[in-house]
């Protein structure tokens, strides 16, 4: 898991993001609303790969009936320190009683994951080598409180050649909207040694086998989905 390009995108990280992945805004919109269902005072949230903090800084507004909930943001890539820096400067103006910690340019495989009651994971672990994924998620089903969740979002592949064809030129599609076909391929050749995505049926297996008894996508578009896991 190395840094690469998003972080520096011209147009900022956030605004990248939404263009490339359609619906990106009702995904995050869906996962802010159904922590509030799962964040406890007395645990600990912790987003991996929380790029600028965004995604921790909405949990936090939204579950402002959990005051003494402890949220941690862990971010591999060193283009998002500064980013980082800003956001939990600002979050600790808004809220100065907060107990919040941006892991910045750390590995998320070394952390400790205990008394969780909430995980999120937008986009992250198809980034990993797939023996790495498959361990990380026993050590969040390992240190998740019973009855937590974690809310996770990754791009995957079809069953079939066919639909995947189709779902491939319909998404390039929809970024030629935004991007140019240079841009596009560029982006293509930076993830191709990067990105090993799953099938759902292949990630629905490896929440099965880390300990969760639910697994339920939630949000998709193209070729994305964003699903729930319950301890």
């Amino acid at each position: 898991m190395t840094d690469f390009t998003f972080a520096h995108r011209e147009e900022g990280f956030d605004d990248h993001i939404e263009h490339s992945i359609r619906g990106y805004s009702h995904l995050l919109g869906d996962v802010v609303n159904l922590s509030r269902y799962f964040v406890e005072d007395g645990t600990n949230v912790v987003d991996i790969g929380c790029s600028t903090g965004k995604l921790t800084n909405l949990i936090m507004d939204t579950n402002t009936h959990a005051p003494n909930a402890n949220y941690v943001g862990v971010e591999i890539a060193t283009g998002f320190t500064k980013d980082l820096e800003k956001r939990e400067k600002d979050i600790k103006s808004k809220y100065p009683d907060c107990s919040l910690e941006f892991k910045k340019e750390y590995d998320i495989r070394d952390y400790e994951f205990e008394n969780c009651s909430l995980i999120t994971s937008l986009f992250t672990l198809q980034f990993m080598p797939l023996r790495d994924r498959r361990r990380l998620l026993q050590d969040i089903s390992m240190g998740m409180c019973s009855g937590g969740a974690l809310l996770l979002s990754e791009k995957t592949i079809s069953d079939t050649s066919r639909i995947q064809d189709m779902m491939t030129f319909n998404y390039y599609d929809y970024k030629r909207k935004s991007f140019s076909a240079e841009d596009i391929m560029d982006k293509e050749r930076t993830l191709r040694h990067m990105m090993k995505p799953n099938t759902w049926k292949e990630i629905e297996d490896n929440l099965d086998k880390a300990g969760f008894s639910d697994a339920q996508p939630f949000w998709r578009n193209h070729a994305f989905v964003g699903a729930l896991a319950i301890k």
